[in-house]
């Protein structure tokens, strides 16, 4: 097989921005015969959605809030407008979160992100994610298998038995999580047993921190990370270049302010925010609640989507001040009233035995009456009285966080 997995992956980005937005209407009408999606995205004309601008001004739906929807119309909340019996599997994932399979081959959009990992025909695959209730193991199963791959589904734990399984079937690639892998190779080590076959791995799932990665390399194996969710597929994955993530075909990735729909500036740490084009199961604006930024260009690869840094963090900084819950949406809400603040941070400290609060405010005019307008906002908004600080533009951290609870209890 060759490089890339198709000619899709190099076009022109002006050619795949077309290509997505032209198909997005049909996506949209899918969605709005979906009640629930009628109700939440309202009066819209679905033919002037034809850019990333106008996208921007549809409402965002938080990944968060999947659980109590779909309670209220089980199983998936009137998000969905075939029947549970139009798919191939149904699942569920924590939250709980109900989650239908298509019956195409690839259902998860996995193959393709296997592919710039190194999956090949006739390669083995160790499939370690969870095939009980969750579609991981399935994702991934899918994908592998549309390569031409062999896949062992092995699912989690067991790990005496996992160690059998490598000997008897020499796979050379492991999918699942990197702790599992490392849990694996500790005990093959220990016990002596051969687990030299595998030489290629696609984790996802958890944090891959710099310390495993050099860990597996020394031991010869390859490994690459995948971002994906149970309610998407594969989202972004890394290529052969360990150089940031590629945002995965027909799919829309925009990143916004923690607590808005709104999009940040490239390279800015904001909010990852999805929408599919699928006419089974249309995902508009699906807030995913972690953290990334794009990244200034497109992968050294070859590959030309947008390509991200990874998982940076949760963007679900909701926290409790005085007994009373302050949230990302209502900092978007102060800086809303006063469009001469850019950018702000809520810092939650301790004085003494109190909790306080400093709204940390980029803005060219800060003066005593912003301060006190603002400051009465907060108070207004928050129920609750802060200080305002300003500073100037671009000097706040790009972490994403617009709350940064840096209380100490000890």
């Amino acid at each position: 097989m060759s490089q890339f997995f198709d000619s899709r992956e190099t076009r022109r980005a002006a050619d795949r921005e077309a290509e997505l937005f032209t198909r997005l209407p049909q996506a949209l009408d899918a969605a709005m015969r979906a009640p629930a999606y009628a109700r939440h995205l309202g009066e819209i004309e679905i033919e002037t959605i034809t850019d990333r601008v106008a996208l921007a001004h549809l409402p965002i739906l938080r990944k968060s809030d999947l659980p109590a929807l779909q309670k209220q119309a089980l199983p998936f909340g009137g998000l969905v407008p075939a029947s549970p019996g139009a798919f191939g599997r149904l699942f569920t994932s924590p939250g709980p979160i109900y989650e239908p399979e298509g019956r195409e081959d690839d259902p998860w959009r996995a193959a393709r992100g296997l592919h710039a990992m190194g999956l090949r025909p006739g390669d083995i695959v160790l499939n370690t994610f969870s095939y009980h209730m969750t579609p991981g193991g399935f994702l991934m199963d899918s994908g592998a298998r549309a390569l031409g791959c062999a896949v062992i589904p092995a699912g989690p734990g067991n790990t005496e038995a996992q160690l059998d399984l490598i000997e008897a079937f020499r796979p050379n690639v492991y999918a699942g999580t990197p702790d599992f892998l490392k849990i694996l190779l500790d005990a093959a080590a220990e016990k002596g047993r051969d687990v030299s076959s595998i030489r290629k791995a696609g984790v996802s799932g958890a944090a891959f921190p710099k310390s495993l990665q050099a860990a597996f390399a020394a031991g010869g194996i390859v490994a690459h990370q995948a971002y994906a969710t149970a309610d998407i597929g594969f989202i972004a994955y890394e290529s052969g270049t360990h150089d940031g993530l590629v945002v995965n075909e027909d799919i829309i990735l925009e990143i916004v302010r923690p607590g808005t729909g709104d999009p940040v500036a490239p390279g800015e740490v904001g909010e990852i925010v999805v929408t599919t084009i699928d006419q089974h199961h249309p995902v508009i604006r699906l807030a995913l609640g972690d953290l990334t930024a794009q990244m200034d260009e497109p992968s050294p690869c070859g590959r030309t989507n947008i390509r991200i840094r990874g998982w940076m963090g949760r963007a679900d900084q909701t926290t409790k001040v005085k007994g009373m819950f302050v949230r990302p949406e209502q900092i978007a809400a102060v800086l809303a009233v006063h469009p001469e603040i850019v950018k702000a941070r809520l810092v939650v400290t301790r004085e003494g035995e109190s909790d306080a609060m400093t709204l940390q405010c980029e803005t060219e005019n800060g003066d005593d009456a912003l301060a006190q307008a603002a400051g009465a906002s907060l108070q207004n908004i928050l129920k609750l009285r802060g200080r305002i600080d300003f500073t100037a533009p671009g000097s706040l951290p790009n972490d994403g966080k617009v709350i940064a609870d840096e209380r100490s209890y000890d």
